[in-house]
């Protein structure tokens, strides 16, 4: 839904900076009726207009363009440069009102600069104070999010992992190898040994190192292995290019393989295809298999839901999700661009 020019403008603000200066015109005449009467129906109305009108485009042009082209970019020597520039600028225009209406003897040129500085020193400090305190807000907001999101996803995890489903098909996948493959077997239990690590012990964070997490799915993928049927063609492409600095949220990727596996068709040709390349910055994911048409309505239900909340929590306008769905198979594809460890758990600053 469009929103109304008002708020897409930020209008709004408007009546904000008007009671703001009015404020302190209060202070200065001691009379809120006085300041009213000087603001409306004297010259001094024109002064005010400027101090309202120069102040606040000179702190939006601070918080949208200056603070997100140089100060988040970390070019601080240039931000502190066009700030100072952006203050002279502003105290100039409004220290050119005084000339449009009578002003003091005693005051000159510097002497008006000596008000309209401070003034806009401080409106503009005031801008940025609120705007961190909302950041602030919004950050502790998202965090508590995603601190239930991932209690969530883990108890959901370990409640899918740990039921005798799957346990007793593992251990006896591994029990009967055993006798038939010895060497198979002791690989077998070392990774569902170290599957279970990672699950209490290595994932507590919102984010883990993205080796871990490709280590992790391999041994998943091998224990599912263990129970799929002869007939089950399996081929697994994890990148090959080192990832020791990037990070990725726990169980993110982990979901659509699971899924992959838990809804795999029935058919004697059942077939699961799983993909992850880096290319650049970008992570590209993908994951098809053979399915039916029950198998597709349920993973289309409360668990992709979940996903898709999750990864808005996590990496807001930096990922693509696409889900195509037939009567034989399923695929989806996750991009996650700006693919570089921690830099996507920063949350773009809005006022």
């Amino acid at each position: 839904m469009e929103k109304h020019w008002l708020f897409r403008y930020r209008l709004y603000h408007l009546p904000f900076w008007v009671m703001y200066h009015y404020a302190w015109w209060v202070v200065s005449y001691g009379d809120p009726l006085r300041a009213a009467n000087s603001i409306l129906f004297t010259p001094h109305a024109v002064e005010f207009a400027f101090y309202v009108v120069f102040q606040a485009v000179a702190v939006y042009f601070n918080l949208y363009y200056l603070i997100p082209h140089y100060l988040q970019k970390g070019k601080n020597a240039a931000y502190m440069g066009y700030l100072a520039l952006t203050l002279v600028t502003a105290t100039l225009c409004i220290v050119g009102g005084y000339y449009l209406i009578p002003a003091p003897s005693d005051l000159c040129f510097w002497g008006f600069v000596g008000k309209v500085l401070p003034s806009t020193i401080a409106s503009m400090t005031l801008a940025m104070s609120i705007k961190l305190a909302k950041h602030w807000m919004k950050t502790k907001e998202r965090q508590q999010l995603l601190e239930k999101e991932k209690l969530e996803t883990e108890l959901r995890f370990l409640r899918n992992q740990f039921n005798p489903h799957f346990l007793f098909n593992s251990i006896n996948s591994i029990f009967f190898l055993i006798h038939k493959n010895p060497d198979v077997a002791s690989a077998s239990l070392a990774k569902f040994s170290e599957l279970l690590r990672h699950q209490l012990y290595e994932c507590n964070e919102h984010h883990i190192p993205l080796d871990k997490e490709i280590n992790f799915l391999e041994n998943f993928i091998e224990l599912e292995k263990l129970r799929q049927n002869k007939n089950t063609r399996i081929q697994v492409h994890f990148t090959d290019k080192p990832v020791p600095q990037l990070t990725i949220a726990p169980f993110i990727l982990m979901t659509f393989i699971e899924n992959a596996f838990k809804h795999v068709s029935g058919n004697e040709a059942n077939w699961i295809n799983i993909y992850l390349e880096l290319e650049g910055e970008t992570l590209v994911f993908r994951v098809s298999n053979s399915t039916t048409d029950k198998a597709c309505s349920e993973y289309s239900g409360i668990g992709l839901q979940n996903v898709k909340r999750r990864l808005d929590l996590l990496y807001p306008n930096a990922y693509c999700l696409e889900i195509k769905e037939s009567t034989d198979h399923f695929s989806v594809q996750l991009q996650i661009t700006s693919f570089s460890g921690n830099a996507v758990e920063t949350l773009p600053l809005a006022i």
